[in-house]
């Protein structure tokens, strides 16, 4: 049984982000459309800054010429973010990677990365391995294909992760219609559900 028991809050929470990168959308074969990632990614940052949730952001082999950056869409929410870029497809096995979410102080760390199997699993699994309770998103993240997604969040969650969906850990954050972060949940929420409506038109 995992330690993480309890539903989680905002107050203990990080947003770690990795590799929403072009090359990357271009190969999602699971079931959650590139367009609906996308989409799931961006509500979790606008609720990452509504609650004051401290956000990572990581790419792989930018630097080296072989990736692209982070996508425009998402990128462009998070003005001033420093991206981390990499060379390990285990963003765990990066130092500057590591230094930034301990940075954060949180425990709690909510991933959504792609590909699912590969720079998903890796890191949540060393996480987990060195302390931190981890929680993924599965309708923000992607696989190479429906198997390899799914036996990634397999792996995740025999190994104690926990999985969750992006509308649904946003109410988890906050709760409560009275919480002092309610009206800003709120907005993201309104903002959402006709954006997802469009894309499963």
């Amino acid at each position: 049984m995992s330690h993480a028991a309890g539903v989680w809050t905002y107050e203990q929470v990080a947003l770690v982000l990795i590799d929403y990168q072009k090359e990357m959308f271009e190969n999602i074969r699971s079931e959650t459309t590139p367009d609906q990632v996308e989409l799931n990614v961006r509500l979790l940052i606008k609720a990452a800054k509504a609650f004051d949730i401290p956000v990572v952001l990581s790419t792989v082999g930018v630097e080296m010429g072989v990736n692209g950056p982070t996508r425009k869409s998402i990128q462009d929410e998070l003005p001033g973010v420093t991206v981390i870029d990499r060379s390990s497809m285990d963003a765990w096995e990066d130092a500057p990677f590591r230094a930034a979410v301990e940075k954060t102080g949180r425990k709690r760390l909510i991933f959504g990365a792609l590909y699912t199997e590969i720079c998903l699993a890796f890191p949540v699994v060393d996480a987990m391995r060195d302390g931190y309770e981890a929680m993924f998103v599965v309708d923000a993240v992607g696989g190479m294909s429906q198997l390899a997604h799914r036996t990634a969040i397999e792996r995740l969650t025999a190994a104690g992760a926990i999985p969750n969906t992006s509308l649904a850990l946003v109410t988890e954050l906050f709760r409560d219609w009275k919480s002092p972060v309610a009206d800003k949940a709120r907005e993201i929420v309104k903002w959402y559900l006709p954006e997802a409506q469009k894309l499963s038109a």
